[in-house]
């Protein structure tokens, strides 16, 4: 489809391709597919103005990260990592963490639709995202140990969280390749689906479209609501926080009126974009 019109000019990408497969969706493809998607600095980077631009841009409600060929992304770009050591420099990541997304937080959901290898940084990736829809050929590791590294990028105690300690363990301390049925099984998915060229990615975007029908305001309310309960903030303090800091926002938006107006009358809502 024609790209949409946006308020902020989209970011270049070299490292990456954007497309928009519905009006309110972006799709991000990794893009380096001789190299298995792995992650250099300047594509970290390049992915951290990609996602602050998406949370800003008042036309986009949901996010989704996908790779080319047959991985996801098999981590880092240890080539790269291997010459800065040599060199005695040093490698950075932005706040966000790999990809800029998995210490990400955020103003909007993004899903991700592995399509294959999934290991060390892109498992860490996946670990902090809103969603995730995996082919029946992905394949999920943190296989850091077994290189003399630790998986540092925020993934060890968020996938506590998801998993539970034993799996979280075994995951980190073996470093062993897990499937996607035992990553469905795990809870570290949503769903899995075929191994089509384009079904993991149409996954992503079926759910991207359910989250897009919905007002983008509230979208983004009761995002920060769950991630507060994700970050160990308590359920009293996080419902009172998003109370006073959140609700008064959502009730002066215009898609809350919107909303309550559009079921009365019996139609779908006409929502305005997101000025949270």
């Amino acid at each position: 489809m024609a790209q949409p019109k946006f308020e902020l000019p989209v970011p270049p990408a070299k490292y990456c391709i954007l497309s928009f497969p519905s009006p309110n969706v972006l799709l991000v493809r990794l893009n380096r597919a001789n190299d298995l998607n792995c992650v250099n600095m300047d594509g970290h980077a390049e992915l951290d103005t990609i996602w602050s631009w998406m949370d800003a841009e008042p036309n986009l409600t949901c996010g989704i990260i996908t790779g080319s060929g047959r991985a996801f992304s098999a981590g880092a770009d240890l080539k790269e990592w291997n010459s800065v050591n040599q060199s005695g420099g040093k490698r950075t990541h932005p706040p966000g963490g790999f990809c800029a997304l998995s210490r990400r937080s955020g103003r909007k959901p993004v899903i991700a639709a592995v399509n294959g290898i999934c290991f060390g940084g892109g498992c860490e990736a996946i670990i902090n995202c809103d969603m995730v829809v995996a082919a029946k050929k992905a394949t999920f590791a943190l296989p850091e140990v077994k290189i003399g590294v630790a998986a540092q990028a925020g993934a060890l105690p968020r996938l506590i969280k998801t998993v539970g300690k034993p799996r979280a363990m075994e995951m980190a301390l073996t470093g062993r390749t897990i499937t996607a049925s035992e990553a469905l099984e795990w809870g570290l998915v949503n769903k899995v689906v075929g191994d089509g060229e384009n079904e993991v990615v149409d996954a992503a975007v079926e759910y991207a479209n359910m989250i897009a029908a919905n007002s983008p305001d509230a979208v983004i309310v009761t995002r920060e609501s769950v991630k507060m309960g994700w970050e160990g903030v308590g359920a009293e303090d996080a419902t009172r926080i998003a109370n006073e800091v959140w609700g008064p926002r959502l009730a002066a938006g215009e898609n809350l009126k919107e909303g309550v107006a559009s079921f009365v009358e019996k139609r779908k809502p006409r929502w305005k974009p997101s000025k949270l």
